[in-house]
């Protein structure tokens, strides 16, 4: 058995490219290298260059690789198709030429993934966590997202050999219990797999491993993140969009928060799990000078319960 532990953008701040407070790319790699990560995400569109030879001499000067890619776009739109189609090309272009992630035993799919969120909606990202207030699409507007969806993981895989992931995210269209069943009802398993978070999970008041367990032959690929637990409480009582929560500290370093991870980890080699979990910890990117010491915390907690942190590495 092989989990290993990669980290993401997102740690320091990188969801939104048009944010000008955004840290520089290489900077993202420095840190990543420095807090004993092998690997990461490639981030929002946008946020890495598209030129293959600079990434990678990036990646390798670092001894790093890239484990995903992702879409986090709307995906309800069906005028939005081409915009995504585009993204999906030059994103797995540019993922599939990189240095390789290795592969773990009992691996279902090869690295890099893309991963494939829904966002964009004013709607849903008030009502992050509320499953009873979140509006739910109608038939037509939920197969116009499937559509996009399986166009999606279809380019990636029959262009590419990339295995597309759908990723529930709060304050997306695919966010809750019975969002996640409908999904994978409508999308078969032999065009996507699952990317389950535990952070967004439990914020969507689920119990994030009652969803791994639920889900365990379409994941194909995990999320780590940690709650604070009066942060939560806090923002659950307010209207405020998921990162206007993620800014005033929701997502914690792992070890810190609400989720039992000794538990997750004995249900993952319970079950045998081989393969990449990413840490992320959204935050606001002005804050990004603390991302270091974060995710250097979320790393050494996770090997202290016993979860690889490195490539090299092998399960405590």
């Amino acid at each position: 058995m092989s989990m290993v532990v990669t980290t993401a953008p997102c740690c320091w701040g990188v969801d939104d490219i048009a944010n000008p407070h955004l840290p520089d790319w290489r900077l993202v790699l420095d840190e990543v290298a420095a807090a004993g990560y092998a690997g990461l995400e490639l981030g929002p569109y946008g946020y890495m260059p598209l030129e293959v030879a600079t990434v990678s001499e990036a990646l390798r000067t670092r001894g790093l690789y890239i484990v995903a890619g992702t879409i986090f776009d709307d995906l309800v739109n069906p005028k939005n198709r081409d915009n995504l189609l585009r993204q999906t090309h030059e994103i797995c272009a540019l993922i599939t030429r990189l240095p390789k992630p290795p592969r773990a035993p009992g691996q279902r799919f090869a690295a890099p993934y893309l991963t494939v969120m829904d966002w964009g909606h004013d709607e849903r990202d008030y009502a992050a966590g509320h499953s009873d207030r979140a509006p739910r699409l109608d038939a037509a507007a939920w197969a116009g997202m499937v559509a996009n969806i399986r166009a999606i993981a279809t380019l990636a895989r029959d262009g590419y050999g990339v295995r597309a992931v759908i990723h529930p995210h709060a304050g997306g269209h695919i966010e809750f219990a019975d969002e996640i069943a409908r999904i994978a009802a409508d999308v078969p398993a032999g065009e996507a797999g699952f990317c389950i978070d535990t952070g967004h999970s439990l914020y969507a008041g689920m119990d994030p491993l009652t969803v791994l367990s639920q889900w365990w032959d379409r994941i194909d690929y995990i999320h780590f993140k940690d709650i604070d637990a009066a942060t939560y409480a806090d923002v659950m009582s307010r209207r405020i969009r998921f990162f206007e929560a993620c800014a005033l500290g929701v997502m914690c370093p792992i070890g810190r928060g609400v989720i039992d991870y000794p538990a997750i980890h004995a249900f993952l080699t319970e079950r045998g799990y081989g393969g990449f979990i990413t840490v992320e910890q959204e935050r606001d990117p002005r804050n990004a000078s603390g991302s270091l010491a974060d995710v250097k915390a979320s790393r050494d907690y996770l090997k202290s319960v016993g979860f690889v942190h490195a490539s090299t590495e092998t399960a405590a």
